[in-house]
């Protein structure tokens, strides 16, 4: 996942998409006003009614340290979904063969945080139009998709990629999948909260996560857990 090489070359990626001011804060308000559009609601949760959502938007280590800051999100957990294989490794995922994705498997509470909350911070924090890669991180297990659970998510999904399309929000027409959700395969135990227990020892942490993560953090700063 990480060579060297491509670690340096996804670091200025990020740290250029940072730098470009008034495009990127064009975009980050477009969506946000897709996204805020009235669409059809969800029925109400009950007290203590939790949901679940299967999402696709490259590397699991910077999107799990993404996720897990949102209030209302019980548990973002990396692994893999999508493939044709039982048990994948992380190994085996790497090479492409086994046709399954690098996702998060996110339990929440619906009481605190939406469906659609999660999308928008889906689309905000990865580049959807990219097909099959993210930076530097090229192959199918770093697609953008939406693994849908009800017909409703399907619904929100797909509603919400052509509004976006349509918006202008990105300069390339959107590439995310939209699939049923089959089956989830939790990583290798070292990939869980990876960025948490290694930011000080992997500079793809420090170079890739790091400026991604506080990005997200000024976007999202009213939608973070508190605690």
């Amino acid at each position: 996942m990480k060579w060297i090489f491509g670690l340096l070359i996804s670091g200025l990626a990020v740290l250029g998409s940072c730098a470009q001011g008034t495009n990127h804060e064009n975009k980050t308000a477009t969506i946000k006003k897709v996204m805020e559009t009235p669409h059809m609601t969800m029925q109400q949760p009950t007290s203590g009614q939790t949901d679940t959502a299967t999402l696709a938007n490259g590397c699991f280590w910077c999107t799990e340290a993404i996720f897990e800051q949102l209030d209302g999100v019980i548990s973002a957990v990396s692994g893999y979904t999508g493939g044709e294989v039982e048990n994948p490794t992380y190994k085996a995922v790497c090479s492409g063969e086994t046709g399954h994705a690098e996702c998060l498997q996110i339990v929440y509470d619906p009481s605190k945080i939406s469906f659609d909350e999660l999308l928008e911070v889906f689309w905000q924090t990865h580049d959807p139009t990219t097909l099959n890669r993210q930076g530097a991180d090229e192959g199918t297990q770093y697609r953008s998709g939406i693994f849908y659970h009800n017909a409703e998510q399907k619904a929100k999904a797909e509603k919400y990629k052509a509004e976006l399309d349509k918006s202008g929000a990105f300069d390339r027409p959107i590439v995310t999948e939209i699939t049923p959700f089959t089956k989830f395969y939790p990583a290798e135990d070292y990939h869980q909260a990876y960025f948490d227990n290694n930011e000080n020892s992997n500079p793809y942490c420090k170079i890739v996560i790091r400026p991604k993560l506080d990005k997200f953090q000024k976007v999202f700063k009213n939608k973070l857990n508190k605690d």
